[in-house]
């Protein structure tokens, strides 16, 4: 089957219309027939996959390009995407958009041509590379291994004791650390009557770093326009972000209505 790809030019000028020499299906590069699990490169497909997620775990474009690229040319597709979309949950640093291009390149190559066709391989290279060259980072799957094991230490704790680890939030109480937490959107808020200005003043802060210049005038005025009637302590407190190294911390009702 003749490939939709991109003409090519020899060195006399001719026209080349031969593609590349491939493995045909259901043999190897070497025309020799595939084993259970074995790429056309006569690779494992799941040492190509583990290498595929270390690669761009390091950050390895080269070997990340080949990996992807053996596995959409060898029917492994399905398993290319599966470990790079498993990769920006997993080995990403939150917020990179490359989340974003991975799943658009499958998209592509997966709904609008066939994934192992030149097109195909071609988002596979792209979303290897944009994966390798994203900031890499264990950050989610510590945090998750780190929570599961303080959840079976704190459970294995006699009633009444302290747990040798706890979560970072210990206990959720009124009062606590985290008081500021029990506004109008909880039943206990409610139960204490923290309303708008409860909410306004406290809950709706942001921080470390201050809000835009506009969010900030927008919050005023509409602040100043409400039927609460807010004193200057209270607005510069609201618009004022929260403590980098104490985020939680807010001063009492006093403080701020005098």
């Amino acid at each position: 089957m003749t490939e939709d790809r991109q003409a090519t030019f020899g060195a006399d000028g001719s026209l080349d219309t031969e593609t590349p020499p491939e493995a045909r299906e259901g043999t190897t590069d070497r025309g020799d027939e595939k084993g259970a699990h074995e790429t056309n490169g006569g690779y494992n497909r799941y040492d190509v996959s583990s290498l595929l997620q270390k690669a761009v775990r390091r950050s390895d474009e080269r070997v990340a390009a080949w990996a992807a690229w053996e596995l959409a040319r060898s029917g492994y597709a399905w398993n290319l995407w599966d470990r790079l979309n498993l990769y920006v949950v997993e080995d990403l640093r939150a917020g990179q958009e490359v989340a974003l291009l991975v799943e658009r390149y499958e998209e592509l190559a997966t709904e609008r041509w066939e994934p192992d066709s030149w097109k195909g391989r071609l988002c596979a290279i792209h979303a290897a590379l944009a994966c390798a060259r994203a900031r890499s980072s264990r950050e989610a799957a510590n945090a998750d291994e780190c929570f599961r094991l303080v959840a079976e230490r704190r459970a294995e704790s006699p009633e009444g004791e302290e747990p040798p680890v706890d979560f970072p939030v210990a206990d959720l109480e009124p009062g606590g650390e985290f008081d500021v937490i029990f506004d109008q959107h909880t039943g206990e808020g409610s139960r204490r009557g923290r309303g708008t200005r409860f909410f306004k003043t406290r809950g709706a802060r942001v921080g470390p770093d201050e809000d835009g210049t506009e969010s900030r005038r927008w919050q005023r005025l509409a602040m100043a326009l409400s039927d609460v009637e807010y004193t200057e302590a209270e607005l510069d407190h609201a618009l004022a972000p929260v403590a980098g190294d104490d985020p939680w911390t807010e001063p009492d009702d006093d403080e701020l209505r005098e």
